[in-house]
């Protein structure tokens, strides 16, 4: 699977690019139809308490996945876009089963 990150308005993070690309290996592990991954951080100044953004859109056989999410730092952000990549891929897969 090709990893691309992004930081819109941002400086680049190693730490945070290695904490997201060792994720989405993980990731990539489990589901091995997976193509490529675009990710995007962001930060919205809005509210104190939120604000680091973290974008994910997946491409793999059928539609895109994408998933979002604003939390008060971007690890957790990336953690818990996966999660909700996850999902979706779960559901993903069990309309592939076979019978």
């Amino acid at each position: 699977m090709t990893i691309n990150i992004q930081f819109v308005n941002l400086d680049y993070s190693d730490s945070l690019a290695e904490h997201t690309t060792e994720r989405l290996h993980k990731m990539a592990e489990k589901y091995d139809w997976l193509i490529n991954a675009d990710v995007f951080f962001k930060e919205e100044g809005n509210e104190p308490e939120k604000g680091k953004i973290c974008n994910i859109k997946l491409s793999l056989p059928g539609p895109q996945i994408f998933a979002t999410s604003d939390e008060k730092n971007f690890e957790m952000s990336v953690n818990e876009t996966i999660s909700d990549l996850v999902i979706q891929l779960k559901k993903r897969k069990e309309t592939y089963k076979t019978y």
